[in-house]
């Protein structure tokens, strides 16, 4: 519902600025408005002005569902430093309740974890599930901001390669960052160790890199299609060279109980 009432808006806009600047250059009398007066309003005003881009629109759209997550720890070499931040990642909030989705890896390096809203607001969280097949945690905040709002669950079904996508997180903690490519395999496999591999993947060309894991890969609607999850990188380096990797809505929603959409 929310993304009929933006775009509503948007096309409220348009259609005022465009009669406006379209009138601004017709001659004051007693002419009657017309449809097609309209539309050669309308017509000007996209051909004039500098609209926000579909990446842009899907962007503003999930932003407030993005947190950053952060895992505190004693680092057990140096004892003595006391508690440090042993993690850092992204996760998006699914649920009126708070309920978070991040990757396990994110939440596997500390003891006590420390959810930041898109508004500043700051709470400590509890793991409350895990999910190995899928690298996927569920958190718990302790408190919740006034203002929270969940994300729109898509489908990855819809999916096609090529299709435009884009991932919001915190790269090496900075952000929330933006970063938009598209989709360019569906079905992927991807070897975490000897023993454990993630199969049923999307894989995708947004720049990803350490710190995005756990955040949304969504669609031009502002859907959550899937969770950021892995890069490959053959040289073994946590920087990101065109091959990202995330977990479809769908296996996601089978692990935290949420019924098929």
């Amino acid at each position: 519902m929310r993304h009929v009432k933006i775009y509503v808006g948007i096309a409220s806009l348009i259609v005022g600025l465009g009669i406006a600047l379209f009138y601004g250059f017709w001659p004051s009398g007693p002419n009657k408005l017309t449809q097609e007066d309209i539309n050669a309003a309308v017509l000007h005003a996209l051909n004039t002005q500098n609209l926000p881009s579909r990446s842009a629109k899907a962007a503003e759209l999930i932003r407030p569902s993005v947190v950053r997550v952060r895992g505190f720890g004693i680092n057990p070499k140096k004892p003595k430093e006391g508690e440090v931040e042993a993690s850092v990642g992204t996760g998006v909030v699914i649920k009126d309740d708070g309920t978070i989705l991040t990757n396990l890896h994110v939440v596997n390096e500390g003891s006590r974890y420390v959810v930041t809203f898109y508004d500043g607001f700051e709470s400590e969280a509890k793991v409350i599930g895990v999910r190995p097949e899928n690298d996927l945690a569920i958190l718990k905040p302790d408190k919740l901001p006034d203002d929270l709002q969940p994300a729109v669950l898509g489908s990855s079904q819809e999916l096609l390669p090529g299709d435009e996508v884009v991932a919001v997180g915190f790269p090496f903690g900075m952000g929330p960052s933006v970063s938009a490519g598209v989709v360019s395999g569906l079905g992927r496999e991807f070897k975490i160790d000897e023993l454990r591999s993630l199969r049923g993947l999307i894989q995708f060309d947004a720049a990803a890199n350490s710190g995005n894991s756990g955040g949304p890969l969504v669609n031009m609607a502002g859907e959550v299609v899937g969770i950021v999850t892995a890069i490959l990188n053959p040289s073994g380096a946590k920087t990101f060279i065109g091959i990202g990797f995330a977990t479809t809505i769908e296996s996601v929603g089978t692990s935290v109980g949420i019924p098929p959409f």
